[in-house]
């Protein structure tokens, strides 16, 4: 009888060696950026009024300084070398990143602390050894415990036990200010850089953002990406020009960049959304305005209309529901084809929505239509499956318009209609389907067997 092969051990020495590259390069570059600050003539500050009635609470050295405890533990905790080198590729890019601002944009804190006694005068001490008040915006601070956070609530399961990590999280992130080492502006910038290490680094076995950039060669794509981005610019400009709580304008800011990225490069991969629809919760959060404009614009569009229509039998075609649009159709089995918005969680938790994301207003290739066909036909199983008859699926995306009537075309197209006819009966369910013609090109492409994109 053969022995059972032993499960591979931790990756203590990889883990010790991304630590011996992170302490040293964190110390040096870090202090680099202070000593650069501080040779400046005027290093300004961006500080509220308010702020200067915050409390100094010397005790909440404590949990600032608890941080290095878990940066240091953290990637001797990974079970795998993907998940160490995930996890350090997310501690380096903040790092490299909040330095890089500290280099071009010094910012400078603007009152200083009061005397400090007893046991947290040593750890106050400690940090003024290496850390002078210039290195603000963004909070490194902040970013590495948004990660850490992010790190450390994937291996704790005892409800108890992350109810203490969120409370102990949330007092690193305040100490912050209580120990007067930041101005508020640093807190928000600080989380969004955590934010966009947690989305370009995905700890789950899938292609990491930064290997997965493609530059598109579609026209349509260019274009898109380049009115998100002239939007990203006016918001910021905006927001500079408001200042005070004009400021918050730097999220739709972000927003509208990261979503200029995905239509010049990431693609649809870059909303991380996964095969049942959901989307990742750091994505979730740096997406936040972008889809509150969408879920706004789709509601524009589609409020008169039926929330879905039936296409053929078991088949139907819509707009992404809401829970109580799903339960009244009877709870079918739903196929997502937007990057950008979430099917029902409800739906999903029963195990009855999947998603294959597609960029909004951008034809795919062929072979992405084939993908969205076979879904379909694999959801329909899965209804008949469990009891349903008919196997009734409901396809959507945003607005219901053009890529899940696509897909509908498509699957219609390999079943053996004619393009033209099943384009017709798609429209004559819903007129509204907005399909031009690459869109039909790429569904004529099917049924001539072709694979090949005009032009990505």
């Amino acid at each position: 009888m053969s022995a059972r092969p032993r499960p591979p051990g931790r990756p203590w020495k990889r883990a010790a060696a991304w630590l011996a590259l992170l302490g040293p390069l964190f110390y040096l570059s870090y202090g680099l950026a202070n000593w650069w600050a501080g040779t400046r003539a005027h290093v300004p500050s961006v500080v509220f009024d308010w702020e200067r009635g915050m409390p100094f609470w010397a005790w909440t050295i404590f949990p600032y300084w608890s941080i290095n405890a878990f940066y240091a533990l953290s990637p001797f905790l990974a079970r795998t070398k993907h998940l160490v080198d995930r996890h350090a590729a997310r501690l380096l890019t903040a790092q490299l990143i909040a330095v890089s601002c500290f280099a071009l944009w010094p910012l400078h804190f603007s009152f200083g602390q009061p005397e400090v006694s007893g046991a947290p005068a040593f750890l106050f001490n400690a940090l003024r050894g290496f850390d002078q008040p210039y290195n603000q915006a963004p909070s490194l601070h902040i970013a590495l415990a948004v990660i850490l956070w992010d790190w450390y609530r994937r291996l704790i399961h005892a409800r108890w036990a992350r109810a203490v990590l969120h409370v102990w999280a949330l007092a690193i992130c305040g100490s912050v200010l209580t120990t007067y080492q930041h101005h508020f502006i640093d807190i928000p910038t600080g989380a969004l850089l955590g934010l966009v290490c947690v989305w370009l680094w995905p700890l789950e076995r899938q292609v990491a953002l930064p290997r997965a950039w493609r530059l598109a060669r579609d026209p349509q794509r260019l274009k898109l990406a380049g009115f998100y981005g002239v939007g990203a610019a006016l918001c910021l400009a905006l927001a500079l020009w408001l200042g005070g709580a004009g400021l918050w304008l730097a999220w739709p800011t972000a927003s509208l960049a990261l979503v200029a990225l995905n239509y010049l490069g990431f693609g649809a991969r870059g909303f991380a959304m996964d095969s049942q629809g959901r989307m990742a919760w750091a994505a979730r959060w740096l997406y936040a305005p972008y889809r509150a404009g969408a879920a706004i614009n789709a509601w524009l569009w589609t409020r008169r209309l039926p929330a879905s229509v039936e296409v053929a039998p078991g088949l139907r075609l819509g707009r992404l529901p809401s829970t109580a649009e799903w339960q009244a159709a009877g709870r079918p089995h739903l196929l997502s084809l937007s990057a950008e918005l979430q099917p029902p969680a409800r739906a999903r938790q029963a195990g009855r929505a999947r998603g294959l994301p597609l960029l909004d207003l951008v034809v795919p290739p062929p072979g992405r239509l084939r993908r969205a066909a076979a879904l379909i036909e694999a959801q329909r199983r899965r209804a008949q499956a469990q009891g349903a008859a008919s196997g009734e699926v409901w396809v959507c995306c945003a607005l219901g318009f053009s890529r899940s009537a696509a897909a509908l075309i498509a699957l219609l197209v390999l079943q053996g209609r004619a393009p033209q006819a099943a384009e017709a009966l798609v429209r004559a369910a819903r007129p509204q389907v907005v399909l031009r013609e690459r869109w039909l090109a790429a569904l004529a492409a099917l049924s001539s067997g072709a694979e090949e994109h005009p032009r990505r």
